[in-house]
């Protein structure tokens, strides 16, 4: 693997993915979800204070293969990140849809802000896991997954059905990563990032309001709903 994304984003989305952690965790301790939590953060875009995330939406090198595997628009259907000083529920072995389905709608990327070694806590994924319906057992997906060793600044991409996990980190230093996560449009997202970051906000490019959903909101009034094909909410390019 090989860094794809330019120095001067990665040291800033950096810098954001620090101040997102002080903004998130007030937000776990307030709301009663501190324990488990600690050293990661949620829905990044939404978060005012760290505009970089925005940016790496915009400038995205992942696009082309994104959009190739969904043959047309897609959205995004979270963005958090992990600084995995040790370990934490991203230490367990998971997936991040709900239930399996095939073909998958939806396709992880990890950002590697920092680089991956096998000592700092990189990503294990279980070759061939895409197809396994349940949850394999610990002892086989230990012996059988493969560590992810890449430079910063790489970014993996994997289909959504695929168990894996996050090692463990014995450097004493954080091992940070943003997880933008893709569904197509039609696909319901995990954050109402329109809502959150505001219906009437001009400031975003067209590629920007498209992968955050704004071409497929869905109308809530008769009025939202008969509206002349320019105006929809949901744009009709989106499946």
């Amino acid at each position: 693997m090989k860094a794809v994304i330019p120095n001067t984003l990665l040291a800033w989305m950096r810098i954001d993915l620090h101040e997102a952690r002080r903004i998130c965790r007030e937000a776990q301790v307030r709301n009663g979800v501190a324990e488990n939590t600690e050293g990661t953060v949620h829905h990044l875009p939404a978060i005012p204070e760290c505009p970089s995330f925005l940016e790496f939406l915009d400038t995205n090198p992942a696009d082309y293969v994104l959009s190739a595997y969904f043959r047309g628009p897609y959205i995004l259907q979270s963005m958090g990140g992990n600084f995995n000083e040790g370990r934490n529920y991203a230490s367990a072995v998971h997936r991040d849809i709900r239930s399996y389905q095939d073909p998958c709608p939806m396709l992880n990327t990890l950002v590697m802000l920092d680089e991956f070694t096998a000592d700092n806590g990189s990503t294990y994924l279980l070759p061939g896991g895409h197809m396994l319906v349940d949850k394999p057992d610990d002892a086989w997906f230990n012996h059988a997954a493969e560590q992810v060793i890449a430079p910063a600044g790489s970014i993996l991409i994997w289909n959504s059905n695929l168990w894996h996990r996050a090692g463990d980190n014995t450097t004493g230093k954080p091992r940070r990563i943003v997880t933008p996560i893709f569904t197509r449009p039609w696909y319901k997202p995990g954050f109402d990032y329109p809502r959150a970051i505001g219906y009437e906000n001009k400031t975003l490019s067209d590629y920007q309001r498209q992968v955050l959903g704004y071409n497929a909101r869905v109308p809530a009034t008769l009025d939202e709903w008969y509206r002349k094909p320019a105006d929809r909410f949901y744009k009709g390019n989106q499946g």
